[in-house]
């Protein structure tokens, strides 16, 4: 190692925040997962606020608005715990492909089709979501493990919320 490389390691600060690397890396990760979750939503509920047709354009038109907004400002949340812990937050679109698990949708949908989709995406950003607890919770993590419990209530409160139009 040159004594270049040296310096820059000595002075990168570290970070000693009661949580060892390995435990921050594992939830990182999961994070990682949660944030490539919530862009993929957001992108699709954006998409079908734009494209949403028929006669319950408005209400819909406004929700999606809402649950868009949402969205777009829990993934600074969830980036910036990612960051705290140390780590580089994905940004790419390359990067939220691979680690996303919502499909995106081809073409426009009907409005209910829309409402389903999206069920099915606040669904799976749940299932994400409850996927990083373990490490978090193992590790002591109680900002993320709080963050994570926010976001699941979240999803949850949504997905119930676009359930009850489809009866």
């Amino acid at each position: 190692m040159s004594k270049k490389s040296s310096a820059a390691i000595a002075a990168a600060p570290q970070i000693d925040i009661g949580i060892k690397s390995k435990d921050r890396e594992k939830i990182a990760l999961g994070l990682s997962r949660v944030l490539a979750d919530t862009y993929s939503l957001y992108l699709k509920t954006h998409n079908f606020h734009w494209n949403v047709e028929g006669p319950m354009f408005n209400t819909l038109h406004l929700m999606f608005m809402d649950q868009y907004t949402e969205l777009w400002n829990a993934l600074d949340a969830i980036a910036e715990r990612i960051r705290s812990l140390g780590f580089p937050a994905p940004g790419t679109g390359k990067e939220f492909a691979k680690l996303t698990s919502i499909e995106e949708t081809d073409g426009v949908p009907e409005a209910l089709e829309m409402v389903r989709l999206l069920v099915a995406g606040h669904e799976a950003v749940a299932r994400t979501a409850r996927g990083a607890f373990p490490a978090a919770e193992k590790a002591s993590d109680e900002s993320t493990c709080d963050l994570l419990t926010q976001r699941l209530q979240i999803h949850e409160k949504t997905a119930w919320m676009l359930r009850s139009l489809l009866k």
